[in-house]
């Protein structure tokens, strides 16, 4: 599923970066790599702020549906 669905506070890991390769690539450089843990800490309005590898990234909810969780 999307990170977007996912409860604010929850530690997931990521399973899959969708997109084609820049998408992939730029999401990579962010920190959002596969089997790494990742933590939707709020959604406000159509952004979501993740907190990846100790650092908070604010997304909007169009890039944030490309990461895939488990």
């Amino acid at each position: 599923m999307p990170v977007t669905m996912a409860d604010p506070g929850r530690i997931m890991k990521i399973d899959r970066i969708m997109g084609n390769d820049k998408v992939r690539a730029h999401l990579h450089e962010l920190g959002f790599v596969e089997n790494h843990d990742v933590t939707v800490i709020n959604k406000i309005g159509e952004n979501v702020i993740l907190k990846v590898k100790e650092s908070r990234i604010a997304l909007d909810m169009s890039m944030a549906r490309r990461i895939m969780i488990r």
